[in-house]
């Protein structure tokens, strides 16, 4: 069987051009801030983010007559416009053999602890929905001849619920969206940076009423940093997650996501111990996942010492050469770095291993030219002799062919397209990479409708901590889908966004400018530089996929250290746009003592290895072993069962992190809706009172 797609439709799924962004409304109203004359716009919601889970919000609130705006950072310059594996997935329920029941999906989703039951459940329940919608509005996601959506398996997926449109999926998904978001009017003001959330009230009573921003088109004499004020009842965090935080890191660059933000805010967050780690090509060139098919080729991977010598190391990792080579390949639906899996030879072994000879100053590659090397004293590499689940794989995909770039072109030829685009050959050279950290599962605490623990501001996306430990690759796209849609259902319902704003801001708006002034201060001996430099070196080497409780004990007071620095002495810049990174990255350094303070906080209780990190101990349960024997610098915590069923919650209280634990909000299975009882609350709007944060 061979599969030979035209060039023109590889280039369709590979080259994806986005939408013109129209000319913007000015502003006609300003006001005086710390000295500055700053616009004022007015608006019922404010959306912070491009990408697919807040266009989707967006998309939502306008269609149902709510006033709303998108602010963005850079339009179509984040996370799902330009991030990505080599299969992006939606998640959705379907027929017995590859798809189940909304319950078991909902299982399936929280599976790895941590997670709300109902927000599982939300997000089975609406991935039809998602999916159908998405196809309406064009995404091209694959059918086979009778109309059925063609799934496979990834990662946390025993079933093989996903589908995918090719390595471009998530872009297609911002392109549709950005495209109904365009034609329905919604206005977007491009290169605006969010930077304080203004409130009203006290207390119980305290509630969203605008957002301070920092713009480049408004700089002018009297506004050289470009502040600007919107003015609105409602405000939607949509800004992707922390991509900065880590120096490995498989995002695009710049994507700074809003803990930080919500932080300052009095927001709660929640479950920042988890992320995800895994392998995947350097930001400095093009940043992208090696799952799917990349490894399923089974290419040989080696690394290269500062003399140019090369090294077969997963020899010294794998028994033979067919456990090796059948590991390598488990990495394209056993993707993310997981503890447990480095355990009785399994594919984290891979991870390790690559983590392994970063540290050590080599330099990772792996050759689609060459199949992998034989282990020492085994049989050569042969696709006759692979563990049966992968020989079956590529039996059916007819990757029968000789070398790993003809197996790769005949499962997945778009994914060497991607990297052609970016003048990467992998057909003619190896290809680099690493393990990088990829994605935040924690956020902002929210409810099954989005709320946060601040009235007015909600959250979606990578932006809302719903994730749990693990999930099914690709339910993150579902989840921000699903979400985005029922926060704009829920604030419609609300009636609080129907109109613009008609508030004076203008104490909350000075007092906001004033704090940031406090900030940026161009003669700090703190630079821009040196503060990324010291969070990300921080994040990745002392709270990456491999930490103990001494090296994060450490971070955090290293971390707490740098943020009083920042209160006392602020972070110097240049110029306007200089400002704009400096609060990003007190922000950043601020989101950073936050994730440590909630990693030792978890450490410190008995917290042990699970989804992103393995706790090292000298005292833990887990050993793995290696060919040469075990590995006792790697001996990990086993992950304590009761954590499994509570989130740890993180607060900003003054210069404060407070930390505490809640359970999970349960769901009842065996609950049966009824249609005559329950069609009233539906009619009346109760059924929005229900799923509040707690």
């Amino acid at each position: 069987m061979k599969i030979d797609v035209p060039q023109s439709i590889l280039d369709a799924l590979t080259d994806v051009d986005m939408p013109r962004l129209p000319s913007e409304a000015r502003s006609s109203e300003t006001v005086n801030l710390a000295g500055a004359v700053a616009p004022v716009y007015r608006a019922g919601c404010v959306i912070v983010g491009s990408g697919a889970a807040g266009l989707r919000a967006a998309v939502e609130m306008k269609r149902r007559g709510d006033d709303v705006v998108i602010l963005s950072q850079s339009a179509w310059g984040g996370t799902s416009a330009c991030s990505g594996s080599d299969k992006q997935t939606l998640h959705t329920a379907n027929t017995a053999d590859q798809g189940d029941n909304y319950k078991a999906m909902a299982r399936a989703i929280r599976g790895g602890g941590a997670m709300d039951e109902d927000t599982a459940y939300v997000e089975a329940v609406g991935s039809s929905r998602m999916m159908a919608s998405l196809q309406y509005l064009g995404l091209p996601l694959p059918q086979d001849a009778w109309g059925g959506t063609l799934r496979y398996q990834t990662d946390h997926d025993e079933v093989g619920r996903a589908t995918s449109c090719g390595p471009r999926t998530s872009r297609l998904m911002v392109k549709v969206l950005a495209e109904e978001a365009l034609r329905l009017g919604v206005p977007f003001y491009n290169q605006t940076t969010a930077v304080r959330i203004l409130t009203d009230g006290d207390g119980a009573e305290r509630s969203v009423a605008g957002v301070l921003a920092m713009r480049a088109s408004d700089r002018t004499e009297d506004n050289p940093l470009g502040l600007a004020v919107y003015i609105c009842a409602v405000v939607v965090l949509a800004a992707g997650g922390p991509g900065e935080l880590y120096r490995d890191s498989v995002y695009p660059n710049g994507c700074f996501g809003s803990l930080g933000l919500a932080l300052e805010a009095g927001v709660e967050l929640v479950n920042l111990t988890e992320s995800q780690f895994g392998i995947g090509t350097r930001r400095e060139g093009f940043p992208w996942n090696l799952s799917g098919t990349y490894v399923q080729a089974i290419p040989h991977i080696y690394s290269v010492d500062p003399d140019g010598a090369e090294r077969h190391f997963l020899a010294e990792y794998y028994r033979s050469t067919q456990e090796l080579a059948s590991n390598v390949f488990r990495k394209g639906y056993q993707w993310p770095f997981h503890a447990t899996r480095m355990l009785d030879f399994g594919s984290s072994l891979v991870d390790l291993a690559i983590y392994r000879e970063g540290a050590a100053g080599r330099r990772v590659f792996m050759d689609f030219n060459r199949n992998p090397l034989p282990v020492p004293g085994d049989l050569p590499f042969s696709l006759d002799r692979l563990d049966d689940d992968v020989g079956r794989y590529l039996e059916t995909a007819g990757a029968d062919q000789s070398l790993p770039i003809e197996r790769l072109k005949q499962m997945n030829p778009l994914s060497i397209e991607l990297y052609r685009r970016y003048k990467i050959d992998i057909a003619q050279v190896p290809l680099e990479f690493a393990v990088n950290n990829q994605h935040m599962n924690g956020g902002v605490m929210v409810d099954t409708w989005g709320r946060s623990s601040l009235a007015g501001c909600y959250a979606v996306g990578e932006a809302a901590g719903t994730h749990g430990v693990t999930r099914p690759g690709g339910a993150a796209l579902n989840a921000g889908q699903v979400l985005g849609t029922r926060t704009a259902e829920h604030i419609g319902a609300s009636r609080r966004a129907r109109v613009a704003s008609t508030k004076d801001l203008r104490a909350a708006a000075e007092a906001g400018a004033i704090e940031l002034l406090t900030v940026l201060r161009p003669g700090s001996p703190l630079s821009v530089k040196s503060v990324r430099t010291e969070v990300q070196a921080r994040m990745s080497d002392r709270a990456g996929m491999i930490c103990d409780s001494q090296s994060v004990g450490a971070a955090l007071v290293d971390a707490r250290r740098l943020n009083v620095e920042i209160r006392a002495n602020g972070i110097g810049y240049a110029r306007g746009g200089e400002a704009v990174r400096a609060l990003q990255w007190q922000q950043m350094a601020l989101a950073s003592e936050a994730v440590l303070s909630a990693l030792d906080f978890f450490i410190n209780n008995g917290g042990g290895s699970r989804g992103a990190r393995a706790i090292c101990d000298p005292d833990g349960e887990s050993l793995p072993l290696v060919s040469s024997g075990p590995l006792q610098a790697y001996r990990f915590r086993k992950e304590r069962p009761e954590h499994r069923d509570e989130q740890i919650v993180v607060r900003l209280d003054g210069d404060d992190m407070i930390l505490s634990t809640r359970p999970n909000r349960t769901f009842d299975e065996n609950s049966k809706s009824f249609f005559e009882r329950d069609w009233p609350a539906w009619l009346t709007g109760r059924i929005y009172d229900a799923g509040t944060v707690e």
